[in-house]
């Protein structure tokens, strides 16, 4: 896998502040200024993930569509999940990427909250492609609250049954179609060792998918299914999800040791490493794309 970037990882990319630029949830890319760099025009593949078929769940946009692009530059095709319509440009725009690539796209819309919707987009996955070699679990929601007493029940378990019950569902109906030397992928955050207060449920579920990873990947590996199951920690990445949850986002990612936001762009290889067979006595554990910020 290759970037075609080069030289201080701190100026590599763009810097706050940036503009003000408020949206609604979930918030769309075209909007944002600076634009996400999700590798459209600088990551080139390698053939890591020939054959491959890959659910990427929030797939249309950020860390997830860049996800998407990359492992179909390597060779996958790429189911993708996403919640509303207003994502649908961001959704159609990773489909042509994933098509120029010379790969199949297949985009399934609905709320991953319903394990109903879980099984659906992993049955329609096998009746198309025959199989599901890696399950990348990337939609997550949230807000920011000053004070507990802002939280609704409501709000806290939207929270957890959008960022950890549908991680569950889609290992649950994913598994047996997963042959050996499959690949699960967890996306949890550097909130999991640092949490941000302003973000209780977030942080809380990225806990929590912490140890659901560490669980299943001994689980899988004892029961001889042989499907690998890693996690991402990112730092503050620059995604719709930021200008839409986050008031003070024009100095978003200031506070790293970079000084900025990382791009999506800057996630894909991560996840791109963790499917592929060069991964293959990695199971069970999280890596850090972080900015420099500590994990330990």
């Amino acid at each position: 896998m290759t970037i075609e970037k080069q030289g201080n990882p701190k100026e590599m990319y763009p810097v706050p502040p940036f503009p003000k630029q408020d949206q609604q949830p979930p918030g769309v890319s075209s909007k944002m200024d600076p634009v996400p760099d999700h590798g459209e025009k600088t990551y080139r593949g390698n053939s890591r993930l020939q054959g491959k078929v890959a659910i990427i769940t929030g797939g249309d946009s950020g860390i997830g569509k860049a996800t998407a692009i990359a492992m179909a530059r390597e060779g996958s095709d790429i189911v993708i999940s996403y919640k509303d319509a207003v994502e649908d440009e961001d959704a159609e725009d990773t489909k042509k990427w994933i098509e120029e690539a010379g790969r199949q796209a297949l985009l399934i819309r609905g709320d991953i909250r319903d394990e109903q919707l879980c099984r659906r987009i992993v049955e329609e996955t096998v009746e198309r492609f025959g199989k599901i070699d890696i399950l990348v679990n990337n939609a997550a929601y949230q807000m920011t609250y000053e004070d507990i007493t802002e939280i609704t029940a409501e709000e806290w378990n939207k929270t957890f049954e959008t960022n950890m019950s549908a991680m569950f569902y889609f290992v649950k109906h994913a598994k047996p179609h997963m042959p050996p030397g499959s690949s699960i992928i967890n996306t949890t955050s550097v909130n999991a060792y640092n949490p941000n207060p302003s973000l209780l449920p977030y942080a809380a579920t990225k806990g929590a998918i912490q140890n659901f990873t560490a669980s299943l990947a001994q689980s899988f590996l004892e029961d001889g299914s042989g499907i690998r199951v890693n996690a991402v920690a990112p730092g503050p990445v620059w995604t719709p999800l930021i200008p839409s949850t986050i008031p003070e986002h024009e100095r978003f990612g200031e506070n790293t040791p970079m000084g900025r936001p990382g791009q999506p762009v800057e996630m894909a290889p991560v996840y791109v490493f963790l499917a592929s067979d060069e991964a293959s006595y990695v199971s069970g554990a999280t890596i850090p794309a972080t900015g420099g910020r500590a994990t330990i």
